[in-house]
């Protein structure tokens, strides 16, 4: 095998140029293009097995399996055509379609060199370390790639589904909260318009942002997060942004702009001071502004308080002469929610219904009675019924019963 024509055919990646700052594939061409023509003296031999060996090491991070491996990185590859193919353009030039056939044949090429090919010819019949290969077809692949970038994405959006706001760029979070839906115990009813809304969404029809209001570990946060992990194979992705980057959401909006995917910008616990800067700005991209929401991104949020904002007697009963147009100014942002789901601290039989469903799951055997007085008495040490507090005494059992 000519490995120096292997290295060339490698530096005339074009649409897939990207793919050659990756580590491993950056350890491949400094292989590849070990002459054995212009080393003397034996210490070609030497440079080589250490650039082999540097590339198996940098291989083995990732995948012990070559071909996967490369597979895997042009699939997720983030570039001109697989932009142009995820806003439904059809504008691909004969010349950029004939580069993408004959960059995935070269690909298709590299993914078959083996240990025993590249290594032909060197004088040595000691240990060198070893990868696998497999079959693949990379134009077929690529292809249903190409149709299925409205439910798996592309880039960074087909490896990860939740991300966090990083200044002007996003972020994925590497390991997510992992519940879902069935996870969830009570507040069925709640839930149900969530979803609705979110199926609606994915689907392209008429969709709210949603605001899910109540008592303090009611399960809101974790109605989002779960509704995120349930459809992600369906092309949902979550977006987390925290109160103090709300002025970062138009740079995000436009990032997100000609994706196929749909996306829920998550915004936790909301609360503001009247005149905040935050608030006003949260309000004008409710209300539209130069950046539609509708597309495919909703604004999903939670809170503590009904209109977000913290009122005191200042605010309600203060010098202002219009007071009334101020506290209408503080509820009006709640009213550009679309949906307003109301989450309130359980009653007795929902909270004990929520603690016997979880301690079933985690197989804790107490006797029923025993269980729910229990329960009721760390509810009232703790800071009343929800079904975080439920999660939490049903922890508590779990541990004591490890512990005996």
């Amino acid at each position: 095998m000519n490995l120096k024509d292997q290295y060339l055919k490698l530096r005339t990646l074009t649409v897939f140029s990207g793919i050659r700052k990756d580590p491993v594939i950056d350890a491949l061409g400094k292989m590849l293009a070990a002459d054995r023509q212009e080393e003397t003296n034996g210490t070609w031999q030497e440079a080589f097995v250490d650039r082999y060996c540097a590339f198996a090491a940098a291989l083995y991070q990732r995948d012990t399996n070559w071909s996967r491996f490369l597979h895997t990185l042009v699939i997720e590859d983030d570039n001109i055509c697989v932009r142009k193919a995820a806003s439904g353009s059809r504008d691909i030039s004969p010349e950029l379609a004939d580069s993408l056939k004959q960059e995935l044949a070269i690909l298709s090429e590299l993914a078959g060199l083996n240990s025993r090919d590249v290594t032909a010819g060197l004088d040595y019949d000691g240990y060198l370390p070893q990868w696998e290969t497999s079959c693949y077809d990379f134009e077929a692949d690529y292809r249903t790639h190409l149709e299925e970038l409205p439910r798996k994405g592309y880039g960074i959006f087909a490896k990860y589904h939740v991300f966090r706001v990083d200044g002007s760029d996003l972020a994925p979070i590497l390991c997510p909260d992992p519940q879902r839906l069935s996870d969830l115990v009570g507040y069925d009813a709640q839930r149900e318009p969530v979803i609705a809304n979110t199926k609606a969404f994915m689907q392209g029809l008429p969709a709210n942002n949603v605001l899910l209001y109540g008592d303090a570990g009611t399960g809101k946060s974790s109605t989002v997060k779960a509704i995120a992990n349930e459809y992600k194979d369906q092309g949902l992705r979550l977006i987390e942004i925290k109160q103090s980057q709300l002025k970062e959401i138009p740079a995000v909006l436009e990032k997100l702009a000609g994706n196929p995917l749909h996306f829920i910008l998550f915004i936790d616990d909301l609360s503001f001071d009247s005149g905040n800067e935050e608030f006003i700005a949260l309000k004008n991209i409710l209300e539209g502004g130069a950046y539609d929401t509708r597309g495919n991104t909703l604004i999903y949020a939670t809170s503590n308080r009904r209109h977000f904002v913290k009122e005191d007697a200042s605010s309600r009963f203060g010098s202002e002469m219009f007071v009334n147009d101020s506290i209408q100014e503080t509820m009006s942002l709640a009213a550009r929610f679309g949906l307003t789901v109301t989450f309130q601290k359980p009653k007795k039989d929902l909270y004990l219904e929520i603690v016997e469903a979880l301690a079933e799951r985690s197989g804790i055997e107490m006797d029923k009675e025993k269980l729910r007085v229990d329960a009721e008495a760390f509810a009232i040490r703790a800071s009343g019924r929800s079904p975080r507090t439920a999660r939490q005494f049903v922890d508590t059992v779990n541990i004591k019963t490890h512990l005996q």
